[in-house]
């Protein structure tokens, strides 16, 4: 069996993959990722590495498909298979450079627990707006990560090197899934994402925004037990 790699996004904790574990445990050993060591992309992503199993099926959700491509980068040899979640390969805009560190003032002034309790409202479907649940696992998992590694992450993700030119040299079995009203990587970086990496097989999760693991799992899950047994 192949051990699969998991790498959370943005101000999330493993908890962000807590739906997954039960359909992907049956294909091989599970391990999250670490995305506190680092201040970089790429020494996040080394540092990922060093931890990880010799070859691995690697996934990786909104920061961590950025994480998941820089170690497609620093070694393409170790990943037998890549599944992008909800991700971009953009580098920022400098507004989107502009607007994350907005988001991480924003986080300092008004308290951090705050902050993180509410953070779902902004990146779910209109239909999970205020849902308590989504809003209590956003405030463990900003819990987890710190303000300060909030911060460090925010600075290593605006930093990120254009991944578009790699896309073409991608070789293994590659899954791209997304929620068709993703607002902060929406359907069409995805379909961008799709159409350059060769036999890539893109999932539109339905009624569905950015935090698709937890808001559309029954489709994540569907989508990555064919991807693994392609």
């Amino acid at each position: 069996m192949t051990p699969i790699l998991l790498i959370p996004g943005l101000l999330s904790s493993a908890e962000i993959f807590a739906p997954q574990l039960p359909a992907l445990w049956r294909y091989g050993p599970l391990t999250i990722a670490n995305t506190l060591q680092g201040d970089t992309v790429p020494q996040i992503a080394t540092a990922i590495l060093a931890d990880a199993p010799p070859r691995f099926a690697l996934v990786g959700v909104s920061m961590g498909g950025y994480l998941a491509l820089e170690i497609m980068r620093q070694a393409p040899e170790r990943v037998e298979r890549l599944a992008l979640v909800c991700t971009s390969a953009r580098p920022d805009t400098p507004e989107q450079s502009a607007n994350r560190r907005d988001m991480v003032e924003r986080a300092r002034k008004v308290g951090f627990d705050r902050f993180c309790a509410l953070g779902a409202d902004s990146l779910t479907h209109p239909s999970r707006k205020g849902d308590p649940e989504l809003n209590a696992i956003s405030g463990r998992m900003g819990a987890a990560v710190g303000l300060e590694g909030y911060a460090r992450q925010t600075e290593a993700v605006i930093g990120r090197a254009d991944s578009r030119p790699l896309l073409p040299t991608i070789k293994v079995p590659t899954a791209i899934i997304v929620g068709d009203a993703d607002p902060l990587t929406p359907a069409s970086l995805s379909k961008e994402m799709a159409a350059a990496i060769p036999g890539a097989v893109l999932t539109l999760a339905p009624d569905c925004g950015h935090v698709i693991t937890l808001e559309r799992p029954e489709v994540v899950n569907a989508a990555l037990v064919a991807w693994l047994e392609r």
